[in-house]
């Protein structure tokens, strides 16, 4: 794992203004943060070779795409099998969207979206079947209030 890389000022005012929105232009970053197009072109390509910048994505509202069903299932390995034969595993199934390793009670916590409450059971049932989950415990989603902030650096006298 690399450590963590020290960004300017500058970057960090790029990385909030492409968080928001990653399709803007580079010449309206630019105006926005008082560089050249192609400074600002020349400082994301630097920040995507070293890692600060992982990928460009695409944000899709899930209830237009019929997944309108949405909970964080904590699940718990049975001590027989190591977390790490399991998360590749759960990375297989496409309606676990993220996967977190914890401390406490279970050792993951994932998100998971479904179409509804029967496709979820499904997901479930997958999940319960992989070698070495123990069990699962299921929180549903009545509503979102918020979700995929965009990221807001502070700059060094914010800190």
């Amino acid at each position: 794992m690399q450590a963590n890389i020290q960004l300017d000022d500058t970057d960090a005012r790029i990385l909030t203004a492409l968080s928001s929105d990653s399709r803007r232009s580079y010449a309206d970053v630019a105006s926005e943060v008082g560089l050249s197009t192609a400074a600002v072109h020349e400082r994301v390509k630097k920040m995507v070779e070293r890692g600060v910048i992982e990928r460009f994505s695409l944000s899709v509202d899930p209830d237009r795409v019929g997944l309108r069903f949405t909970a964080f299932v904590a699940i718990r390995n049975d001590g027989g099998a190591h977390c790490r034969d399991i998360a590749p595993r759960l990375q297989e199934l496409p309606e676990v969207l993220e996967l977190h390793s914890v401390a406490g009670e279970h050792d993951f916590l994932a998100k998971i979206r479904t179409t509804h409450a029967r496709a979820l059971e499904d997901v479930l049932y997958k999940i319960k079947a992989i070698p070495g989950v123990a069990r699962t415990t299921s929180t549903v989603v009545l509503n979102t209030e918020f979700e995929d902030r965009p990221l807001q650096l502070p700059s060094s006298g914010e800190a």
